[in-house]
């Protein structure tokens, strides 16, 4: 089981870290775009949120957005070409079982979501003095959310039919969720209609603590974040075992 539990694993680094320019160079742009224009530019007139800096209030959000992103392409992307190659039955016929496959494919997101969080953390570090205020909560934040949204990539691509299918959830679904949850503003702004909807989106959760691990400010208690987090990871994990058991492809 370890075997092949690490040669998946191993095949999954290897795909996203041989393309490098296309899947780790190109959020580090993105993100120090997002610093320059709504940090740097817009920041000095929007003021502080929370008593912290704007350009530093955004950090945080930022980072976990292309964690979010790049944990969930990856897991949806492998999982489907090997669906369009059809190497996905030499892997179900061979004597491997579904949670490693599952596992296997989990952690190849994973991999490529703390790939790019750090080079994104490590390029900002570099124009932006910061400090963390607690690594423990960055981590378990930063690992649950890359779980999280390697299982919702995976189900994604169990779906997908087509190409365009895999970019039909990240468009109408994950990209609003994503500016929804607060990432670059403190939902307590919002009128108190919108703050009960943003109770129900799972990346407020994540980014309000991420910013906690970060800042040491935030709008919810850490425990319930965790205890939201973990139990959407255990109902993904679920759907996403079923679903391999039983799809045909």
């Amino acid at each position: 089981m370890w075997i092949s539990y690490k040669t998946i694993v191993i095949k999954e680094i290897l795909r996203f870290s041989r393309i490098w320019v296309q899947t780790i160079f190109p959020p580090i742009i993105t993100t120090s775009l997002y610093l320059l224009i709504f940090g740097g530019l817009m920041g000095k007139r929007i003021g502080d949120m929370q008593g912290v800096d704007y350009l530093h209030y955004i950090i945080p959000g930022v980072i976990l957005m292309t964690v979010i992103t790049n944990s969930y392409t990856n897991t949806v992307t492998s999982f489907f070409l090997a669906k369009f190659n059809h190497s996905i039955e030499e892997l179900l016929v061979a004597p491997v079982s579904y949670w490693v496959i599952l596992l296997g494919y989990v952690s190849g997101g994973v991999s490529r979501g703390f790939a790019v969080g750090l080079g994104v953390s490590i390029a900002m570090s570099f124009f932006i003095d910061f400090e963390i205020n607690n690594m423990l909560i960055v981590f378990i934040i930063f690992l649950f959310t890359s779980i999280l949204f390697s299982l919702a990539g995976f189900i994604n691509a169990i779906f997908a039919q087509s190409f365009d299918d895999i970019s039909i959830v990240p468009t109408f679904i994950l990209m609003p969720m994503t500016y929804l949850g607060g990432i670059f503003y403190n939902v307590e702004i919002l009128p108190q209609f919108w703050q009960n909807i943003s109770k129900f989106n799972p990346i407020y959760y994540m980014v309000d603590s991420f910013r906690f691990g970060f800042l040491g400010v935030s709008t919810s208690e850490f425990w319930v974040s965790i205890l939201v987090l973990l139990s959407i990871i255990i109902v993904l994990s679920i759907i996403a075992f079923c679903l391999l058991k039983k799809c045909e492809y």
